[in-house]
């Protein structure tokens, strides 16, 4: 793509400033072609080495990426880039959503009746204590203990956390592929990632052992329900991951435990080997994603450099959140509600992946609302199920390592459909092997 904006500047700060600007304003789009290091140097007149570094910072804010002999593009998204989705073409089965089913939710509505409101001043506020007490036992059931807070979601606890412990500039083990938007997160708080390697069982504790040993300050793993792969960390991989993080006693470890009512396999958990840890809950994927509300446990500590931060911010998560947080976990209706949606969520994906398996054609994922499908031509599959009438995410938007896949959410998939996607998918690019 010819890139008309006209990017100026004399220092690599200065042409970085520019480009961010360009991408902020829209003149830059999701994908666009950045000139060669070489060209734009002729065309700035400044020394190479110093449009390389300009790009250089740019992909450390996650603003663009590399992809290799192709050249430097803008990446699908950044703290730069005009907010979107991903597109679905006219028609398409769409099979690149990975948020729950909305007919699957629990009726929230009904929870009303239940909910208890008063007024709450703003010295007042806080994690209501039902909700704390409520939430330690169902950690406690998975074998997590520690200090209790309420973050607004997985997302702002990992934020918080993060600024809680890390200084921009500091390098954070993530897990490879990864889920976009925690990647987009670091990297737009200024922090550098090591990618760590992950197959059906969770991370690579070799991988993961190299990346801390390396200057890795943080490492933030899934427990299950990986995103985008359906991973999910058995017991003996625990062992192992636990023995590593031991043996780096600095480092912080943060787990995110998105998909733990609707999981089919029991929680093992990881970051508690830790000396500073952060294990997150959030209410999201059972009960929508509107309940903006997690529940954190952590070492005393970061639990209290956690809620420090929140109380110079925007102070606590609305009670009205709260409050129905407890509704929904105290509902028999509610209950209910999200034990069928485990049981769908389970057929629907083991469909696809008994489907896939009969074309000869290999995904680990085993829970959670996706499954990751490594293919020998990433863009062919793509077009292929486009062309079909099936729109699935790019394994581009999840790998910092240039892994080919595709990502197939099936969290509203139609079982019935899975054997000809998984046709599709063959003919297009043939079996592959999985990623590691």
């Amino acid at each position: 793509m010819t890139v008309q904006y006209q990017i100026t500047g004399a220092s690599a700060n200065e042409i970085a400033a520019s480009i961010e600007v360009g991408v902020r304003d829209g003149h830059l789009k999701a994908g666009s072609a950045l000139p060669t290091v070489r060209k734009l140097a002729a065309e700035l007149g400044v020394a190479a080495g110093t449009v390389a570094a300009a790009y250089r910072r740019l992909r450390q804010r996650g603003v663009v990426e590399t992809g290799g002999r192709a050249g430097t593009f803008v990446r699908e998204r950044s703290a730069f880039t005009p907010s979107g989705t991903l597109a679905v073409p006219p028609g398409a089965i769409d099979l690149a959503n990975g948020e729950p089913d909305p007919r699957l939710l629990p009726d929230l509505q009904a929870l009303a009746h239940r909910v208890t409101l008063g007024h709450v001043g703003y010295r007042d506020g806080g994690p209501c204590p039902a909700l704390l007490d409520l939430g330690r036992d169902r950690l406690a059931a998975d074998g997590v203990h520690g200090e209790l807070t309420v973050t607004s979601g997985a997302l702002d606890a990992v934020e918080r956390g993060l600024a809680a412990r890390l200084a921009p500039g500091d390098t954070v083990a993530l897990e490879e592929p990864v889920w976009s938007n925690i990647r987009d997160l670091v990297l737009a708080c200024g922090y550098r990632i090591t990618p760590v390697a992950v197959d059906g069982d969770g991370p690579d504790p070799a991988e993961l052992d190299r990346a801390l040993a390396a200057g890795a300050r943080a490492f933030i793993v899934t427990g299950r329900g990986q995103n985008p792969t359906g991973a999910a960390v058995d017991a003996a991989r625990a062992d192992a991951l636990r023995e590593v993080i031991g043996a780096h006693p600095g480092v912080f470890v943060i787990e995110d435990d998105h998909w733990a009512e609707l999981s089919q396999v029991p929680l093992h958990p990881v970051a508690t080997a830790a000396q500073r840890w952060l294990f997150v809950r959030s209410t999201s994927k059972p009960y929508g994603p509107d309940l903006r509300c997690a529940l954190v446990a952590a070492d005393g500590d970061t639990k209290a450099r956690l809620q420090g931060r929140m109380a110079l911010a925007h102070g606590w998560v609305s009670n009205i959140l709260q409050h129905f947080v407890i509704a929904a976990w105290e509902d028999p209706d509610a209950a209910a509600a999200v034990e069928r949606a485990r049981r769908i969520y389970i057929e629907r994906q083991a469909a696809m992946r008994e489907a896939l398996a009969a074309q000869g054609i290999t995904a680990f994922g085993h829970t959670g609302l996706n499954l990751w499908v490594p293919v020998s031509d990433e863009t062919a599959a793509v077009i292929a199920l486009r062309d079909a009438g099936y729109a699935v995410a790019p394994g581009r938007a999840y790998t910092q390592r240039g892994l080919q896949g595709i990502r197939i959410s099936t969290g509203r998939l139609d079982p019935a459909l899975a054997p000809r996607i998984a046709e599709v998918i063959a003919s297009a690019t043939g079996p592959a092997a999985p990623p590691v």
